[in-house]
């Protein structure tokens, strides 16, 4: 009879793959994806500086960085009344992953 999981090993997994799928839903969205290429390419934005480049509304653009901050695909700093973002550590693997799906 083969031996059941620990659940310590069972919860890890658990928890490993709940955050593989934070990530995912965080970038699975085309505006999403195009902000991070975006910021791939010009990092340190501001959400003003997205929504021009991208011709999108801010509310839109605001909406979009919030989810992938949430996901952990973007980092935000504040310099006096902006918050500038760029990408976090690990994107750039994940859009190279995208680009070869292409």
């Amino acid at each position: 009879m083969p031996m059941r999981p620990r659940t310590s090993v069972v919860r890890a997994e658990t928890a490993k793959t709940k955050r593989l799928e934070r990530i995912v839903k965080g970038f699975a969205n085309h505006r999403r994806i195009e902000i991070l290429q975006l910021l791939r390419d010009q990092p340190d934005l501001c959400i003003g500086e997205i929504s021009e480049k991208l011709q999108i509304e801010i509310k839109t653009a605001s909406e979009h960085v919030r989810r992938l901050a949430l996901s952990g695909l973007v980092t935000k700093r504040h310099k006096a009344r902006e918050v500038r973002l760029r990408l976090a550590d690990g994107t750039r693997n994940i859009l190279a992953f995208l680009d070869r799906l292409i």
